[in-house]
């Protein structure tokens, strides 16, 4: 019975990708929106992406950074009202040494990165897709296969 389920939850994981990726099909981002504040999404995500062996190697605060210049920037900042902006420099050793040894001018998505926005409680995952760049490089392949991981490891870590 738990070989059903997981078969199950495995084919809706994989459908769910597909659709959210065919969504976006033309889009240079995959976007995804969770109903959860960034807090109950963050540590889910970093954790996924490093069991997926894309291990975190910087975390950048964007949103407190950004607040540092609300008095400089006066009604210029944060128009959109974002409560949270995090992301995730995150890299595969065995990927890049991959990538490299197709195309080096590819190693621009040396490391990978995510970010992770609220505003009113809700969380938007952004990821730029390296295979949208890619249409004419050697490594396409390969970074359409790096992306479709990526991806997967975004949505088992929002559930």
């Amino acid at each position: 019975m738990k070989i059903k389920t997981m078969w199950l939850v495995l084919l809706v994981l994989m459908f769910s990708a597909l659709n959210a990726v065919a969504g976006n099909k033309n889009s240079g981002v995959y976007i995804l929106h969770v109903d959860k504040p960034l807090s109950g999404v963050y540590d889910r995500v970093y954790k996924s992406l490093e069991d997926a062996r894309f291990y975190v190697v910087f975390e950048p605060n964007m949103g407190a950074n950004l607040a540092r210049f609300s008095k400089k920037w006066g009604d210029e900042y944060n128009q959109n009202n974002l409560s949270e902006i995090r992301s995730m420099v995150f890299c595969n050793g065995w990927y890049a040494n991959k990538v490299s040894n197709l195309d080096p001018t590819m190693l621009g998505f040396c490391p990978l990165h995510i970010t992770l926005i609220e505003r009113e409680g809700k969380t938007t995952v952004l990821f730029n897709r390296p295979g949208i760049i890619a249409q004419n490089s050697p490594a396409k392949t390969l970074l359409l296969n790096i992306e479709a991981e990526v991806i997967t490891a975004i949505e088992l870590g929002v559930q």
